[in-house]
């Protein structure tokens, strides 16, 4: 599944800033398509410096900013909460969605192809977008979240329509340790006719941990076959966590 290599990033974004999109363009994307393939997800180091972390943190008081806030416990979704971004997104927001968009494309666009699903993904994110937008899909997904001593997140899939982008992430913006105690990450990939699998993914803060929406391509003995993935993060012990959730599709 490892196939061509990856597209090279562009030009940086006019609406990321130079040194973040620097250190997108950087990433060593080969090892990430390996550890999507091998692990079902992989960290992207320090994507956002720690002021950066600490600014965005600081935008979940700004109501004007969002345009829907969910209470988890409310709905059956664990405990904390977490609020969507309203449009037009922040700079910084849409600028990581643009940066990211086109090399998690090339590996999505060949996990279809090993899975056999016909679905293609442009190469830029506002293509994929104007998609999304003539199918109803229009609210922005891009999303703060916070949790508090006690809070966790069930296992869940982000899925908003008809229009899917396989592959999204979340960046940790507090600090392990020193805002916060527990609250991992957690991954769990079920394969067909076998107990599900978990991986517990640590982060430091800026960190980004990239993973499927809701399957990917796995090789048996047989060929390939596609497994059901789900995340959530577990109970956080004390302090406050907050994290930047990255979705490339919009939702209706």
């Amino acid at each position: 599944m490892t196939g061509a290599p990856l597209r090279r990033l562009g030009p940086p974004s006019r609406s990321v800033s130079p040194d973040v999109a620097s250190r997108i363009a950087g990433l060593d994307w080969s090892a990430i398509a390996a550890d999507l393939e091998a692990h079902g997800c992989a960290v992207a180091p320090a994507i956002l410096a720690p002021g950066e972390c600490a600014s965005l943190a600081e935008t979940y008081a700004s109501d004007a900013l969002f345009r829907s806030r969910v209470v988890m416990a409310r709905h059956g979704f664990g405990r904390g909460e977490y609020k969507y971004f309203a449009a037009p997104l922040p700079d910084m927001i849409a600028g990581l969605r643009t940066a990211f968009y086109p090399p998690l494309a090339d590996i999505a666009n060949r996990w279809n192809a090993a899975m056999g699903i016909e679905t293609r993904y442009p190469g830029e994110h506002g293509a994929f977008l104007t998609r999304c937008h003539h199918a109803g899909q229009t609210r922005p997904t891009p999303l703060l979240l916070k949790y508090e001593a006690g809070d966790y997140n069930c296992l869940h899939q982000d899925i908003y329509g008809e229009h899917v982008f396989p592959l999204q992430l979340t960046v940790l913006l507090s600090r392990p340790g020193t805002d916060f105690t527990g609250g991992e990450f957690v991954l769990t990939e079920q394969r067909p006719r076998m107990q599900s699998r978990p991986e517990v993914v640590p982060l430091r803060q800026g960190d980004a941990v990239i993973f499927p929406v809701h399957h990917r391509p796995v090789k048996g003995t047989r060929g390939v076959y596609r497994v059901n993935m789900r995340h959530g993060v577990s109970r956080l012990r004390s302090g406050r966590r907050y994290t930047l959730g990255i979705i490339f599709h919009d939702a209706r």
